[in-house]
């Protein structure tokens, strides 16, 4: 049987694509109601969203955007941000981190999709005070 190459991380489906630059790259799958991680910055990391299907909600220094299929957010280092899926349909995107490193995050916090009920078991209780008890350790400085 052929391992998934997916995690479910805080109610998003996450895969990973090894790449050979600087960078890692993610599609997330993000369904209808769903909201993305607390308020945040990375000091180190560069992050991008590129739209594939349905439409996301960012939050971003105090600013809401809403992107849409083919739509693009760069978000530089130290920047405030989440997301939140606020449609009635999934929300695929592609999310890079620059420089690479901040995989670890997502393979560290995340449930196989392997798993059943993993999109569950990604926000039970003790997964959430997990990620945010852990989150400094991966560059995510969460502000609540």
């Amino acid at each position: 049987m052929i391992k998934s190459n997916s995690k479910w991380v805080v109610g998003h489906k996450v895969s990973f694509h090894d790449t050979s630059g600087d960078y890692d790259l993610t599609i997330i799958e993000t369904p209808p109601q769903v909201q993305g991680p607390p308020p945040h910055t990375h000091k180190l990391y560069k992050e991008s969203f590129i739209i594939i299907d349905g439409e996301m909600e960012f939050f971003v220094n105090g600013t809401i955007k809403t992107l849409k299929a083919g739509e693009v957010l760069d978000i530089p280092a130290n920047t405030l941000h989440t997301f939140e899926n606020k449609g009635d349909k999934t929300c695929r995107f592609v999310n890079i981190h620059s420089p690479k490193g901040f995989r670890d995050f997502f393979v560290e916090m995340g449930i196989s999709d392997d798993e059943s009920d993993a999109q569950m078991k990604s926000v039970s209780p003790e997964v959430i005070e997990n990620v945010i008890q852990s989150a400094e350790n991966f560059d995510m400085h969460i502000k609540m």
